[in-house]
């Protein structure tokens, strides 16, 4: 059975760091695509960064692309997102997903590709 854990979540004020992990358990060999998501509320769920297989390709939405930093530990099985200069519009609670599914790295902020989803951390950035 597959799951994936997120922990690292917190308040922080605007301008400060927090890191994200999450941990991955069951049959982790046929993921081609991990990421972070995030939903605000009231809004809809987004893409925030993903890396393929492997971990050399990343991919990260233009809102936090320079700040936040996506990486992986293959023998750890977990995926960590590093948030930096955190803004008040980062707030939301954030979600770990796995796809077993080469879908392409253009698609790879479409949550309704993703196979496998974490239960969340929220994030919280106070002005």
């Amino acid at each position: 059975q597959v799951q994936l854990v997120e922990s690292g979540g917190g308040s922080v004020q605007a301008g400060g760091s927090l890191k994200l992990s999450c941990a991955g358990s069951g049959n982790t060999n046929y993921w081609y695509y991990m990421g972070w998501f995030r939903q605000a509320p009231g809004k809809e769920r987004e893409g925030v960064a993903a890396l393929y297989a492997g971990g050399y390709n990343k991919y990260y939405a233009d809102s936090v692309k320079g700040r936040f930093t996506i990486s992986q530990d293959n023998a750890k099985n977990t995926l960590a997102l590093q948030m930096n200069s955190l803004k008040p519009e980062d707030t939301g609670m954030y979600y770990c997903a796995a796809a077993v599914i080469n879908f392409g790295s253009a698609a790879w902020f479409v949550s309704s590709l993703y196979n496998y989803w974490g239960q969340g951390t929220q994030v919280t950035v106070s002005s």
